[in-house]
């Protein structure tokens, strides 16, 4: 059966910048994968996604004009129902044959699959294949319902729909057009109260024709640009505006521009034919952070700062224009007219918040409420001071430096420049407090107090931060957990998994020496007694250590590994990392297996054992060669093994291990451990409850067990 390459295309108004991206790879996806579904399309067809600020398209390779017949068997029902003893439908099968467009004479043909009671009755035919016309609709029906749109619109059809006056529709914008081209006829589908044609329009001012009458599929992308002056493909656009930012930076010459993925995308959002100009401001603003021009830049103009080698600011930027006008100027003086007043009230605010120092400025947070559960940002800024100044200490840090640090840290969110850019703060409490004559670990800590961010954000850079930094998170923890505020599903309104996770690298990359669940006990003693329960700390230490398992499978660990080390619950998370590199390495000792095998097997007779004997195994209370064997195999062993665990050597204790392999293997297959005497019986237990905590003193090693 031959096939063309499909088109198709919705013209609607001026989409959502931040979504276009997404929005354009949900349409061409929808739209292929029901067309394929459909056996309109191969399962391999080539799918070329198109979105630009005004139009949602998708080319999709070697569409068929219909979908090949195909043959389908209907299960009616069981034998016994659908025929009577003589052989006879019943009219239950007549019912259900006439639902399929059949009668009487069909039931000789029927195929009967099965034996006995589960013999049932069923019925092929062959399923004619869809057209393109009738496949295209379902698929365009289907795709409008998929679509990730943010927030939908109710609009009235204008007079050129098939369906004028008051009727409403809706979708993420209005849509003035629809194009359908198999090769090159119109595909005669309708969506959203408009027919498919071939017309579409291009650039809003710089078309070269319009409307631009699409010849074929193929020729759409080069149409578009050549006679309607847009670059269709989203990435082809993107791309295409990156050149044109390095070209723009190197005439300037020693500069960059600032690199931001999320702006690029949302920049390619609102232009169709991208072109990149240099604009520049008064070099008198350049004495305000950095930070604050550049954050303005990129959210209220979408501009791209230009910074040089040292990552110092410059006070030239670029805009990413929608037009190409012989003369520039014009458009380049406007933007830098329109930029000068944001970038003078960054300044204004700046001034103006140096009037006040931070310290003036703590006693206010008593007017802002934190959490009406949980106080003022006052009180809550009082428990993060002194658990930053336990934590300083537990560290061999500078506790009244860490205190001032977070006695200070809250302070900005007072400051009128934060208030305006709330994406600033920690940032400008680094100027003000540098300002305010505040030592320069202080200062430094303000800012990193808050550090990571954001997966893959960098860590506090000395003790002081991150005694700050793990202070304000733990106390968000436990406040926001212990009052029920539990993350469900995507919902996590404060963030308390990303808090989790911080507190969590802080502690292992930075290879900090602290006991979690120590950390999370002192955090709750700051609460007042009766807000908290008790049971907060353990409650978060869980939550944390399912938080833990994502990071380490982040980090490539395989699942039984993790198990095997954080099933323990460990609390020394800097220790989690070189632990899981030992059961690395103890997995490819040809002993692993049968070694972790018996562990699982000495687990399971603990358990059902029940309550174990208090002491350890005696010698004088064993008979068989093969448990005194075994016995004196752990006593020699015990002590290399749990001085490598005290001394950080992981895979030395593991490695070990191997050691006592025939031991254990010998044990399991002369001994019988359950005896019907108890006093042997009980010494075997205890022998084998010595072995087993022996085994995992690095790690539960049953977990590795297949």
């Amino acid at each position: 059966m031959s096939t063309q390459n499909l088109l198709v295309e919705i013209f609607v108004e001026e989409l959502p910048p931040k979504a276009l991206k997404k929005l354009g790879d949900a349409f061409a996806a929808a739209i292929a994968d029901s067309l394929k579904a459909q056996g309109l399309a191969a399962a391999d067809a080539v799918v070329t996604p198109y979105a630009s600020p005004r139009r949602l398209a998708v080319q999709v390779a070697g569409v068929a004009a219909q979908a090949a017949d195909k043959p389908v068997s209907h299960k009616l029902m069981p034998v016994n129902v659908g025929l009577d003893a003589n052989g006879k439908a019943t009219p239950a099968l007549l019912k259900r044959l006439a639902a399929l467009g059949q009668d009487e004479a069909m039931v000789p043909n029927l195929k009967r699959v099965g034996e006995g009671k589960g013999e049932a009755l069923f019925f092929d035919s062959v399923a004619k294949g869809a057209t393109l016309v009738e496949g295209l609709q379902k698929a365009l029906d289907e795709s409008l319902t998929k679509l990730p749109i943010p927030k939908v619109m109710a609009y009235q059809l204008h007079e050129n729909c098939e369906q004028p006056g008051w009727s409403t529709v809706n979708f993420v914008r209005p849509v003035h057009g629809l194009v359908a081209l198999h090769g090159a006829e119109v595909v005669p589908v309708s969506v959203l109260g408009l027919t498919a044609g071939r017309a579409t329009q291009g650039h809003r001012f710089e078309a070269a024709v319009s409307p631009v009458s699409l010849k074929e599929a193929d020729s759409y992308a080069a149409q578009m640009e050549n006679e309607g002056a847009v670059i269709a493909s989203f990435e082809e656009r993107r791309a295409d505006i990156v050149r044109q930012l390095h070209e723009a930076a190197a005439k300037v010459g020693g500069v960059k521009p600032v690199e931001d993925d999320a702006l690029l995308d949302e920049v390619t959002g609102l232009v169709e034919r991208p072109n990149v100009l240099i604009g520049c401001f008064g070099e008198e603003f350049l004495g305000v952070p950095q930070e604050c021009l550049i954050l303005t830049m990129k959210a209220n103009q979408k501009y791209f700062p230009l910074l040089d080698t040292a990552g110092k600011l410059s006070n030239q930027f670029l805009i990413v224009s929608n037009i190409h006008p012989a003369d520039p100027s014009a458009v380049i003086g406007g933007n830098e007219r329109v930029v000068r007043p944001r970038l003078a009230d960054a300044k204004f605010f700046f001034d103006q918040d140096r009037k006040n120092t931070l310290a003036s400025r703590v006693p206010k947070l008593g007017n802002v409420v934190y959490h009406n559960k949980l106080g003022t940002q006052l009180a809550r800024t009082q428990r993060v001071t002194k658990l930053a100044g336990e934590i300083a200490r537990q560290l061999n840090a500078s506790a009244e430096l860490a205190e001032r640090a977070a006695h200070l840290a809250k302070a900005d969110l007072l400051t009128d420049m934060v208030g305006e850019f709330p994406e600033l703060q920690g940032i400008m409490g680094l100027y003000y407090a540098l300002h305010d004559g505040e030592r320069e670990e202080v200062a430094r800590a303000i800012e990193q107090h808050y550090w990571p961010r954001f997966a893959g954000d960098a860590l506090p850079q000395d003790n002081i931060g991150a005694a700050a930094a793990l202070a304000d998170k733990l106390d968000t923890l436990v406040g926001i957990y212990g009052i029920g505020l539990v993350p469900t599903g995507d919902k996590d309104p404060f963030g308390l998994r990303r808090h989790a996770l911080g507190v969590l690298r802080i502690l292992a990359e930075s290879g900090l020496p602290l006991d979690l669940l120590q950390l999370l006990q002192q955090t709750r003693a700051l609460f007042p007694a009766e807000m908290l329960a008790d049971s907060v700390a353990l409650d978060v230490h869980g939550f944390m250590l399912e938080r833990l398992k994502g990071y380490l499978r982040d980090k490539g660990f395989a699942p039984d590994e993790i198990d095997a080390v954080v099933s323990q619950a460990p609390t020394r998370i800097d220790r989690v990392v070189p632990r899981l590199d030992a059961v690395q390495a103890f997995k490819q000792l040809p002993e692993a297996a049968a070694l972790a095998a018996a562990n699982k097997r000495i687990q399971n007779i603990l358990k059902k054992a029940g309550e174990l004997p208090a002491g350890g195994a005696e010698l004088a209370l064993m008979s068989e060669p093969a448990e005194k064997a075994l016995f004196e195999a752990m006593n020699e062993l015990a002590p290399s093994v749990v001085s490598s665990v005290q001394n950080g050597g992981y895979t030395e204790a593991l490695t070990a291990l191997a050691g006592v392999r025939t031991e254990v293997d010998t044990f399991f297959d002369q001994v019988m451990v359950m005896a019907e005497e108890p006093q042997l019986r009980n010494n075997r237990l205890a022998l084998l409850k010595s072995l087993g905590e022996l085994m995992n003193q690095v790690a539960d090693i049953s977990k590795l067990a297949s």
